[in-house]
Formats: structure tokens, sequence, C-alpha cells
């Protein structure tokens, strides 16, 4: 036999054997099933199934909000809403009304950017401080956070004082995510702006949690002079502390492994030398995460009674992740497409409910009558 009549016969080999593989495969699968731990080790992310909307009590706040990010609860019957369109919407007794309207960027650059983040200061009972953090387009397109002292009476924002600026932006990635912590200090997460490596060079503002002080500051004790809490963040877009004042952030992986983190001080999390059950000894492991299959696209986060709760946008839920210690010990998806997409989730100052937004009219999901909505359910319902 020639070497060409020997390649084509291992070729025509090679043909029929992978057929019957597939074949033997495909009648092993409809006999037994998919044979899930021959392939990969199972990660064990599969969410318990929680409350349906039909049968919980819930109560809609407010209808046809515009891409609605970031909810503040000011009291009884009083919210502040983020459109990321630019609209800073105060929502009192029902009534919605524009408080300010921020300057609206036109696509390309605008993205998953725009009026993102809003936290009141721990003291906002007295210096009404509101602080904002937005995409704008100046000598080139950034993300900055900026503090305003809030007119009720006249419906404006007043003294508004730059608090940091040049957080790199993109179409993709923004982050966005700020609260105030236990400590008094601010708290912003960044994307990575579509620059991986910006995430693990720690003189960058990308990819990362920030801490500052409530004037922009950096306070003494961060990890590494700057304004830089942690670092190797993808697009982290929750933050949230628990009763032990542990920090919690969730943050949208690659290719799904959608993690939840709990943050230390001057921590590496990976990002993009490690994501999801990677293991590397320079980085931290997320608490837990969607596995290689399954996308949460988490969002915003709260923490209480022992759970985190985060918003899933692509995966149309708002989980649940009870916590004992440092690991998850359950875990529970509600209201599995009941809503289409989440984004914001908060609980009230009261503690008495938790609050969400829908995300359906961003242009990746499907807007239903009156979309997108803030909605309210009592905590003592989960």
């Amino acid at each position: 036999m020639d070497n060409r009549s020997f390649g084509v016969g291992m070729g025509a080999g090679a043909i029929a054997t992978v057929v019957l593989l597939v074949v033997l495969v495909a009648i092993g699968i409809a006999v037994f099933g998919l044979p899930v731990g021959q392939f990969f080790e199972p990660t064990e992310t599969g969410a318990s199934p929680g409350l349906d909307a039909a049968e919980v009590e819930h109560e809609v706040l407010a209808e046809n909000l515009n891409v609605p990010w970031e909810v503040e609860v000011l009291g009884e019957d009083r919210y502040l809403v983020t459109e990321r369109s630019g609209a800073l919407v105060l929502i009192e007794d029902g009534e919605k009304r524009v408080l300010e309207q921020f300057d609206q960027l036109d696509n390309p650059p605008l993205g998953e950017g725009g009026l993102l983040g809003i936290a009141t200061h721990p003291n906002f009972a007295e210096n009404n401080y509101l602080y904002v953090y937005q995409t704008v387009d100046r000598e080139s397109v950034e993300n900055t956070v900026r503090r305003y002292e809030v007119d009720f009476e006249s419906n404006e924002l007043r003294d508004e004082t730059g608090i940091i600026d040049g957080i790199p932006s993109h179409r993709f990635h923004n982050g966005g995510r700020i609260a105030f912590g236990p400590d008094d200090y601010l708290y912003v997460t960044t994307g990575d702006a579509k620059n991986a490596e910006l995430a693990q060079d720690r003189e960058s503002l990308a990819g990362k949690i920030l801490r500052l002080t409530d004037d922009g500051g950096i306070p003494d004790d961060n990890p590494f002079g700057n304004e830089v809490y942690s670092y190797g963040h993808r697009n982290a877009q929750g933050l949230a502390w628990d009763e032990d004042g542990r920090l919690w952030a969730t943050e949208h992986g690659s290719q799904a492994r959608d993690e939840l983190n709990l943050i230390e001080a001057g921590e590496n999390y990976g990002w993009p030398k490690s994501s999801g059950d990677d293991t590397d000894p320079e980085t931290q492991s997320p608490v837990y995460h969607s596995g290689p299959y399954d996308t949460w696209a988490p969002a915003g986060t709260a923490a209480a009674d022992g759970s985190v709760f985060f918003a899933g946008l692509r995966g149309e839920r708002l989980y649940e992740a009870g916590v004992t210690g440092d690991r998850v010990s359950s875990f529970t998806a509600h209201f599995s497409g009941d809503f289409g997409r989440i984004r914001a989730v908060t609980v009230g100052p009261d503690g008495e409910y938790l609050y969400f937004t829908t995300s359906n009219t961003d242009g990746r999901g499907d807007a239903g009558n009156n979309d997108d909505k803030l909605i309210r359910v009592p905590l003592d319902a989960f």
C-alpha cells in the first residue's frame, strides 16, 4: 500500500470510528442520561426553586421607568431611581418627577455606561449629600463620581463636587455600583473597560473596588496608598455588607463563571489570571460561582437575615445565597422569569422590605406592559 492509499484508508477508518462513537454516546444518553461526571467536575451551583410571584405578596411602586439602574430608599414611599439614559427620578407617594436630567451620551459611547449608581451620605438627613456615578464625555469618555446637595424644595441638585474622575470607560464593563460601608467610607465598583490586563494593574482604576472618604480623599488604611481596595475584578456590579460587617460583591464572569466574592482589603480576585474554579496561589477564589455553563449576569446586591440577595439579568431571577460562616450553604432562585431581567436590589432602612428594579427596556430583555418597574417584597416572605 502506498502512502496516499494508506492515508485515505486511515481517514475513512477514523470517520467510521467517530460515527460509531457518536451513535454509542447517543444511545447511552438516551438510556442512562448525560454522563456529566465523566467529563467535568460538577460545581454544584444549581439553584433550588424559590418564591413564585403569583404566590407571594409584592407591590409595584412605579412603572414605565426607562432602564432603571439603581434605587435608594429615602423613607416610606420616597425613592430615588437612576435611569441609565440620564434621568434622576424622585418617586414620592406613587408619583414620579425628574429631579435632575444629566447629560445623555449618544451611542456608541454610552453602551453599558450612563447614569448608574447613586448613594446617600450616612448623614443624609442632615446634609442631603447624594453621590452619583456617571459616564461623561469630556476630552474622552470616562466614568466619574460626583457629589451633590439635594434640594427637594426647589427640585434641583446643587454644589457639585468632584469625588473621583478618570475611571476608564467602554461600551462594556463599566462597573458602576457605589455604596457607603459600615466604616462610613465610599466604595465604588469599576469594570475592566474591556482591557482585562488593567484589572491586575494596581495603579489603574479599572477592574477594581475603590474606597474613598466622603470628600474623595484616600483613607489612611487603604492597602496600596491609593484609591484601590481590591483588584482583579472583571465587572463587579453589586456591593453589600452582612450583619458581621463583611463585604460581598457580585461580578460578571467570562463565558459564564459569574461570581459571588467575599471582599478583603488588598486581595487579588483573579481576573484575568483566574476565574470560577481556577486556582492560583496569588488570587482569591469566589465563595460561589455559576459554573461553566450557567449565567446569572449578577447586578445589585443586598444582605439580610443571613442571606446575600442579588439580581440576575440574563438569569431573570432574584438569587438568594444562604451564608454559613464564609461559605454558601444554600442557593435559591426566586421569581424565575416572573419579572424578566432584574438590575437593582436593596433593603430598605426599616429592614422590612426588599426592593428591586427590572431591566427589560435595556435592549436585552422582552419588555412587558408598563416596564420597567420598581417592586418591593416583604423580607419575611423569604
